[in-house]
């Protein structure tokens, strides 16, 4: 009714337009019968012309009338409202722990028609698993870390929400070279990742996360470090860290880039063996899960199903705040009585 004056317009209590039916009602006693009048003859009176304002006797009460359906529609409550919403985000902790040995150039995975390597097909799926694509829509509200061992375990990227950076720091990422840095600590890479999520327990700037995660991959053997990785895997549990591992590539002869006497490199099939009952212990022990992924394909599936199965918790609070529009009838209505009366007392007023 009043949309095209409000847009938006909402009524508080619609039931109150039944009382619209009085509006005829006012009007018919608006429209009370004239005074009388003596006279010798009523051919004088039907001789007489009619005066311009008895055709307009009804102007007072159809005046009364409105001012009535206003008060009726003011009782209605007419309003518009305001929308608005707080979003409120509880995120996931996660440390990506990756096996950067030298076992992880093994070009045992596909992406198209062309062989890569395991740790370049990682990067990819860790890619689009930050970032959002086929493995998921991304993790915008995670705070995400990065734990990258060989021999040595290094953190390459704190928990951060600056998830720009942090891909391109995992871009830069290279398989360890060198024989000294190649061999697997897992145990190693999995204590460093405990320890940054304890911290974040401690002093946590970045706002409350809902859960702690290791998404922990190695395609080798734990053949070094100081650290057992059951050993580690007792203290994620002691503080309630789920550890995801995934066991990347299978055992037997796999083909690997060996250098040449002449510095070039050469594709040489050499045995590697994974260690799956180690990695599956480790979820075990801490309430997570564990994977193979014995190609590319099958990494890609891991990491969506990760993804579903850690999700951040996004809860949207919405307000409404009303504006009253009934204010501005009660007023109409009046004026619209003032105008009513003051006509009938006045310019349409009838004989006694």
């Amino acid at each position: 009714m009043l949309d095209w004056i409000f847009p938006g317009l909402e009524w508080r209590d619609p039931w109150a337009f039944l009382a619209l039916v009085l509006v005829p009602v006012v009007f018919r006693l608006a429209m009370r019968s004239p005074g009388s009048v003596t006279t010798a003859s009523l051919g004088q009176i039907v001789a007489a012309p009619v005066c311009g304002k008895v055709r307009w006797l009804w102007v007072p009460g159809g005046i009364m009338a409105l001012a009535v359906a206003a008060l009726v529609i003011a009782l209605a409550g007419p309003r518009t409202g305001d929308e608005t919403s707080q979003v409120r985000r509880e995120g996931i902790a996660i440390v990506l722990v990756i096996d950067r040995s030298g076992s992880m150039d093994a070009r045992d995975f596909v992406e198209g028609d062309y062989s890569v390597s395991r740790l370049d097909a990682l990067k990819k799926v860790i890619g689009e698993f930050i970032k959002g694509g086929e493995v998921g829509g991304g993790r915008p509200n995670d705070l995400i870390g990065i734990v990258a061992f060989g021999t040595f375990a290094d953190s390459i990227s704190p928990l951060t929400l600056d998830h720009d950076n942090l891909i391109a720091i995992l871009d830069s990422l290279q398989v360890a070279r060198e024989q000294s840095e190649a061999s697997t600590a897992m145990g190693e890479g999995l204590g460093l990742a405990v320890e940054r999520l304890r911290l974040l327990e401690e002093s946590n700037p970045m706002g409350r996360v809902r859960s702690k995660v290791v998404i922990l991959l190695s395609d080798g053997v734990n053949n070094a470090g100081d650290v057992d990785p059951m050993r580690a895997a007792d203290l994620a549990a002691t503080h309630d860290i789920h550890v995801y591992a995934i066991a990347a590539g299978t055992t037997g002869l796999v083909p690997i880039p060996v250098p040449t006497l002449d510095g070039r490199m050469q594709l040489m099939r050499q045995y590697m063996e994974v260690d799956e009952k180690t990695l599956s212990a480790m979820a075990q022990r801490t309430g997570g899960r564990f994977f193979h992924a014995g190609n590319a394909e099958e990494l890609m599936k891991t990491y969506r199903e990760i993804d579903h199965l850690e999700k951040s918790e996004i809860n949207e609070i919405r307000y409404v705040n009303y504006r009253e529009h009934y204010s501005t009838l009660v007023v109409l209505a009046l004026v619209l009585m003032t105008v009513a009366t003051v006509l009938d007392a006045t310019f349409f007023r009838r004989l006694p």
